[in-house]
């Protein structure tokens, strides 16, 4: 995998780009930090003790097609809450599926992780998308769920849709809904966070 891999202004480890927070320091300044200095600098600054600052290591969850999807984690301590994400890379970025859970400084990781990785597990349960000879990749069931991303580096910025992990563009998304011209349908935004 190529990962970019960047130094933490201080603690001076090497670490993968996506494990790395720009800072905004009581000086004024930029520091990029790695997640364990970014936390351990947010615990002290919000005055947050006994934080558990443990790096999560990445583990590989199997979805209902039989593919593996390896998920990699990082935790950030955000004043009066916390936060673990949960991703999949592409080319050392964060890409594919996306998941978050939100809890407060004082939980358990661990269990914080666990229900993190219960969501992955059940979205990972279910397929919105299929592949139809005749016309290509289709909405399965009349139903879909995905994440809203923009479509990075183009001038016009427009919507991708990421949806079984996978990156469909706005003008193949509006095609799959041509299958159901005439019906009605109803878009419900949610949170990363939430449950769908």
């Amino acid at each position: 995998m190529n990962m970019q891999k960047i130094t933490c202004d201080d603690c001076g480890q090497s670490v993968p780009g996506y494990d790395v927070i720009h800072y905004g320091s009581p000086d004024g300044g930029f520091q990029k930090l790695c997640t364990q200095c970014f936390n351990a600098a947010v615990a002290l600054r919000s005055g947050v003790d006994g934080f558990e600052n443990i790096k999560l290591e990445p583990i590989g969850i199997t979805d209902c097609a039989g593919e593996l999807h390896q998920f990699y984690f990082q935790t950030r301590l955000l004043g009066n809450m916390v936060t673990i994400d949960g991703f999949e890379l592409l080319d050392g970025n964060p890409d594919g599926y996306k998941f978050q859970v939100i809890g407060e400084p004082e939980d358990d990781l661990f269990v914080l992780l666990g229900q993190l990785v219960q969501k992955i597990r059940r979205t990972l349960s279910i397929k919105y998308l299929v592949r139809d000879e005749r016309h290509g990749l289709q909405i399965k069931d009349m139903a879909v769920c995905g994440r809203i991303e923009s479509s990075y580096p183009e001038v016009e910025r427009v919507p991708v849709m990421i949806i079984d992990g996978r990156e469909i563009s706005w003008d193949k998304f509006g095609q799959m809904l041509m299958s159901y011209e005439g019906w009605q349908f109803r878009l419900e935004i949610c949170d990363r966070s939430d449950e769908l």
